[in-house]
């Protein structure tokens, strides 16, 4: 049982009616002469007023000290990695290794660069085989609906192109490679001279699940 796909980065991967001011106002109208009576009524004597005492203010005896707040920003506790796919060793490491020579055994029959092994790249990749044999699925896109570029990004691969290859099944690096050398979809993704890097993942209980990643970082 064997699946492949790949995928590539884009080069580039919301007044008035008239419009006049108006006013509104009212004038009272002049008024008429003062008649004779009220000119020759005696004027009132004008009263003073008294004048409200004024009181001062007190000085303070001493000056107030300022005060300053200081804010401090709010810790936070520090978000937990991620723990990376568990390192492989033994014969899943080995066969691991295997299948990376065997690719580039491959690509130099067809010149094709070799491929340089990247870290995130098999990290992804055993996380994935991992992943596949712990929720029981055999297909590129897993029961969360993330696809290989969404989970080569995840660990940290800034890609421009991608391609990936999986397996099921097959008991040794030569028989995985024979199978994925045999499926048009699969081989091309391996003599693809465009991809730099890869990483393989290998889990042997319950399968083996293979899984290659394959890239090109920007």
């Amino acid at each position: 049982m064997i699946g492949g796909v790949a995928g590539t980065a884009s080069g580039a991967f919301g007044g008035g009616a008239d419009g006049s001011p108006t006013a509104s106002g009212s004038s009272l109208p002049p008024s008429a002469a003062p008649s004779r009576a009220a000119a020759d009524a005696p004027r009132p004597t004008p009263t003073r007023k008294a004048q409200p005492k004024r009181h001062k203010k007190a000085k303070p005896s001493h000056k107030p000290t300022p005060r300053t707040t200081h804010h401090r920003p709010a810790k936070t506790a520090p978000a937990k990695p991620k723990a990376p796919a568990a390192p492989v060793g033994g014969t899943a490491g080995r066969y691991a290794s295997q299948v990376v020579a065997l690719v580039n055994a491959e690509r130099a029959k067809h010149g094709c660069r070799a491929l340089t092994v990247n870290s995130r790249l098999a990290r992804a990749a055993q996380a994935f085989s991992s992943d596949m044999r712990a929720r029981n699925f055999f297909d590129h896109t897993d029961p969360d609906g993330k696809d290989p570029g969404d989970r080569i990004t995840a660990a940290g691969y800034r890609w421009s192109s991608y391609g990936e290859n999986i397996a099921k099944g097959q008991a040794t690096p030569a028989s995985v490679m024979d199978a994925w050398m045999h499926s048009s979809g699969h081989r091309a993704n391996i003599l693809n001279c465009g991809f730099k890097e890869i990483g393989v993942g290998v889990v042997l209980s319950g399968g083996p699940y293979w899984t290659q990643d394959f890239g090109t970082s920007r």
